[in-house]
């Protein structure tokens, strides 16, 4: 045998091989495959069982040619974000549940967001679901003419957006801050991240509406920044005027946070209360104990599903759930 010939990957198996090795017809062995009528059930499970031990599985792509209807949906995340993880896996889950299976692009440092648009529009997918922090909203609408686009955590006018009342959920966190006596808040502020605005701004106005000293410092979406910029922030102000409380963009930011006054040799919540947002895993573990914001990650997923189903589909606004653990507690003189 050739060098060629041994390193050649194995022929997958055919419908015709099924029906060869099933002693029925292809055209019956189709019916069966398809779930038609037309076949008997001992024929049934003679012929699936069969396609079972030789491992055939349909080619998608075959079905998708012979059929106006890819049912196929693309999904546009960020690699490396632990809620676009969780929104990934409930949104596998509901689209299963309609009979659709998810083509995945990962946006990241070497994949952007109009190139991952495009490489599921060239994929066939009937809609898009997508967090597209960056993206020009002109570019989303323009693309929904040719397909539905639905925008995840970021609202975008003229297209369907499945977003958390950001507002509500930074509220709820400047509240209970100050019902444990917090007077001075500082914001870890998340740049660009989708929802970084809104977070922003419901916070400068929750804290104004309570009447206690904001400062929002310039930070971003992920440990690295937030460490940086908490630290300079903690060695550059004196300790009597420092913030006794920090509100993180993300929780992924509160770890950075937490490195940074680790660092400074503060003690949480003695000395400095810290939240997170989002209510990712990695609040939930017993080292860290993260009072954070749960956004409805289900809720939004059934209804980002729902809209890429429906011709009309709608925007829809979520409920955040403020989750208190150990990182928070009084504030001492």
């Amino acid at each position: 045998m050739s060098s060629n010939s041994a390193s050649r990957p194995p022929k997958r198996p055919t419908l015709t091989d099924v029906a060869r090795a099933s002693g029925v017809s292809v055209a019956l062995a189709s019916i069966v495959m398809r779930g038609a009528e037309g076949a008997s059930e001992e024929s049934r499970a003679k012929v699936k069982q069969v396609a079972a031990n030789l491992g055939y599985r349909p080619d998608s792509r075959a079905r998708s040619l012979r059929s106006t209807r890819s049912r196929t949906l693309g999904l546009a995340l960020a690699l490396g974000e632990p809620l676009h993880a969780e929104l990934a896996d409930a949104l596998y889950a509901q689209a299963d549940a309609h009979g659709f299976e998810i083509i995945l692009g990962a946006t990241g440092k070497h994949r952007d967001e109009r190139r991952v648009l495009n490489t599921l529009i060239d994929a066939g997918v009937e809609a898009v679901i997508g967090v597209f922090p960056e993206l020009p909203a002109a570019q989303l609408t323009q693309v929904s003419k040719q397909l539905p686009v639905i925008s995840l955590l970021r609202k975008v006018k003229g297209l369907p957006s499945i977003i958390t009342d950001e507002a509500a959920g930074i509220k709820q966190l400047v509240e209970h801050l100050v019902a444990r006596g917090h007077t001075r808040l500082l914001h870890l502020d998340g740049g660009s991240a989708v929802a970084a605005r809104q977070r922003r701004d419901a916070f400068v106005a929750a804290a104004a509406s309570a009447k206690v000293q904001a400062q929002v410092l310039v930070a971003g979406a992920d440990e690295t920044t937030a460490f940086q910029a908490l630290h300079d922030y903690l060695e550059q102000t004196p300790r009597t005027q420092c913030a006794s409380a920090v509100l993180a963009f993300n929780d992924r930011a509160a770890l950075g946070a937490r490195q940074a006054i680790d660092l400074a040799a503060l003690q949480v919540p003695a000395q400095i209360s810290l939240t997170g947002y989002d209510d990712s895993e990695f609040s939930r573990l017993a080292h860290a104990d993260l009072t954070s914001v749960r956004q409805d990650v289900t809720a939004l997923a059934e209804a980002a599903i729902h809209a890429a189903l429906n011709a009309s589909g709608k925007s829809s606004i979520h409920a955040p759930q403020l989750v208190v653990r150990g990182s928070t507690g009084e504030r001492r003189p």
